[in-house]
């Protein structure tokens, strides 16, 4: 076991490394009078910076989470090194050679787990660079030559390649005083069959991974070769010091332009990282074979302070993968105080490939904010269905509302609920606004937690959906809807009058009667010869209709609807009349209010003959709706 480190080397160690520039390394600091620094805590959530950094005391603390201490307690807990391990850590940093009580000098295999695989993978990463200028490394230079990297490039990275035997690694490790356990654990050797360790990356472009800090945690390695039969990319496993989840590619050279200028790049590989860089966009990081999620927020809200002008801008590929990834990303958008966005480079190219076909300054331009995140999200869910419909229109809402409804910010959600509202094509905003505010404050009473609410209601451009009774065709109805009530006395006099209703009735389309078993029972008359069939009191039009039915649900409505009692003391005529224009008039409404959502989706530059044809039909239609109203029955 290792000796006690000498307090002299240990005062010597926190007295060389100033705690704002470790603390620095995980976090933005920013002044906080009286000589203080302050940041948002890395130990806890918060949204407010309650941490605090004394660079002449030599300490930290949060006062919301109450954690404290001098810079050996803070890089022990975020780092979770023991106390040994901590100082070790920074004396190697400060070039202190430290001295143990006893025992003397600590010999490396006595050094903690965590050092030494960060040793080890340092030596790695040195080892691979110097094989790249190898000529069996030849086919690397040539991968990245053709990417539009230089030597310069690798260099400035740390690329590197390992060579195609079995253990080149392996045996230069051991020659450094690395245990074979200490490989296997590290990830960078496996056991072989023989149950000996044998290098776990061969023939392959390395990319050394670093965490925050700056330490060598894990590879990423490239395939270069068709006889290589692994993976595309392969990542080093889960280790004691790389976890996927919590580690971003090039954070380490992109920390400090990230916490200076309050934004983010996240690409999708190393490459892209690479060319955004090399473009001047040295705020570019990617994850490591794994989704964005919510440890890599933490990571970046750090750094970003979650100031009101930090943005987080998200490149994907224009492709179906590229889409779906974003979609993944907009489930987390609202850990992020920051504003995040959304950028597609032209004919789906990656940041590296754009480099290439446009140069530097298309890759600085794809890193301009464009899109935001939500909106490209809400963009991709109205575009699955059918906004010329009211049923595609109302399937949209009750997808997307939900979504509108997780933003945090109340005025923010009220933006986003309007721009819903002309992306769908509704002219009641407010009725969408109300429906996004219905669910988030469902939302909140239930905690975030539990089952969606059942459907709220409906605007009146869409079908209803409550539950359906046992084999019911279509959904229950409401008959305290004044169109419901409207289209039922329709039908019952279709049914028991239709002397009253022809030839009126007749030009009627199913579309016109909003509730789907009412649509029925009007195509059913249809099929049976239509309400005309009746005018002469023919016994057996009724009897005509139900054996039309094509169901016995309808069939029993037509039943219902053939006995009930009209609501009228007297049943004539104009009382015919006041019915069939209620329902041709909703009708007409509708359209009219599905033309002008249509018009509001084509905008001002869209397709003139297009635009043109739109527009006369609204005219028309307007011209009708007065016309009903003025006068009635006449104008059918």
């Amino acid at each position: 076991m290792a000796g006690r480190i000498n307090d002299d080397d240990v005062k010597a160690v926190r007295d060389a490394v100033p705690i704002d520039a470790v603390v620095s390394e995980y976090l933005q600091l920013r002044n906080a009078g009286g000589g203080n620094l302050k940041g948002l805590c890395p130990f806890h959530d918060e949204k407010s910076p309650s941490f605090q950094v004394s660079p002449s005391k030599g300490l930290f603390h949060c006062f919301g989470c109450q954690e404290g201490g001098d810079t050996i307690a803070f890089v022990m807990k975020i780092d979770h090194l023991t106390f040994s391990e901590t100082v070790e850590r920074l004396a190697a940093k400060a070039g202190i050679t430290l001295r143990y009580e006893e025992g003397g000098y600590n010999p490396g295999h006595q050094r903690g787990e965590r050092i030494r695989l960060i040793e080890a993978h340092k030596a790695a990463a040195q080892f691979y660079a110097e094989q790249l200028d190898g000529p069996e490394a030849q086919i690397g230079r040539q991968f990245l030559a053709e990417r539009g990297f230089d030597e310069a490039a690798a260099r400035h990275f740390g690329v590197g390649y390992s060579p195609a035997g079995w253990d080149h690694l392996t045996r230069f490790l051991r020659g450094k005083g690395f245990t074979d356990k200490e490989l296997i654990v590290s990830g960078l050797s496996q056991e072989s069959r023989g149950g000996k360790p044998i290098d776990r990356f061969r023939g392959r472009l390395m990319w050394p991974i670093r965490d925050v800090g700056g330490e060598v945690v894990g590879f990423g390695a490239r395939k270069l070769r068709e006889d290589d039969n692994g993976p595309k990319y392969l990542n080093t496993p889960e280790t004691p010091v790389y976890r996927k989840s919590q580690v971003l590619y090039g954070i380490d050279l992109a920390k400090k332009e990230i916490a200076k200028s309050s934004r983010a790049v996240v690409v999708e590989g190393y490459t892209d990282v690479m060319a955004c860089h090399l473009a001047g966009v040295t705020t570019a990081i990617a994850t490591c074979g794994t989704a964005f999620g919510g440890e890599h927020i933490k990571i970046l809200r750090r750094l970003l302070m979650d100031n009101g002008s930090a943005r987080v801008i998200f490149t994907f590929d224009g492709d179906a993968a590229g889409q779906k990834a974003a979609l993944r990303a907009f489930e987390d958008d609202q850990k992020f105080a920051a504003e995040t966005y959304i950028a597609v480079a032209p004919d789906g190219m990656d940041p590296c490939d754009l480099r290439l076909a446009k140069g530097d300054e298309a890759v600085a331009e794809l890193a301009e904010p464009r899109v935001p995140l939500f909106e490209f999200a809400l963009r991709q869910i109205v575009s699955r269905y059918d906004l010329d419909t009211p049923a595609g229109r109302a399937a949209a809402l009750d997808e997307a509302a939900p979504v509108v409804a997780r933003i945090k910010n109340i005025g923010a959600q009220h933006e986003v609920a309007v721009e819903l509202a002309g992306m769908l094509g509704i002219l009641d905003t407010q009725f969408v606004v109300k429906r996004v505010a219905q669910l988030a404050r469902w939302a909140r009473d239930r905690g975030g937690r539990g089952a969606a609410p059942a459907p709220g209601p409906r605007h009146p451009a869409a079908p209803p959906s409550p539950a359906r009774p046992p084999g019911a065709s279509g959904p229950a109805l409401h008959l305290r809807s004044p169109a419901h009530r409207t289209e039922r006395e329709l039908l019952k006099l279709a049914l028991q009058y239709p002397a009253l209703v022809s030839p009126a009735f007749d030009a009627y389309g199913a579309d016109e009667f909003t509730a789907p078993p009412y649509a029925a029972v009007r195509e059913t008359i249809a099929s049976a010869g239509g309400a005309e069939q009746g005018v002469d009191g023919s016994a057996d039009y009724l009897a005509r209709v139900r054996e039309e039915a094509p169901d016995d649900t309808v069939r029993a409505l037509v039943t219902e609807l053939a006995v009930e009692a009209i609501h009228a003391r007297v049943v004539d005529e104009a009382y015919a009349g006041v019915q069939l224009v209620q329902v041709r008039l909703r009708a007409v409404d509708r359209r009219i209010g599905e033309v002008q959502g249509a018009l509001a989706r084509l905008g001002a530059n869209g397709d003139p003959q297009q635009l043109a044809a739109v527009q006369n039909e609204l005219w028309v239609l307007q011209q009708y709706g007065q016309s009903l109203r003025n006068n009635g029955a006449d104008a059918l």
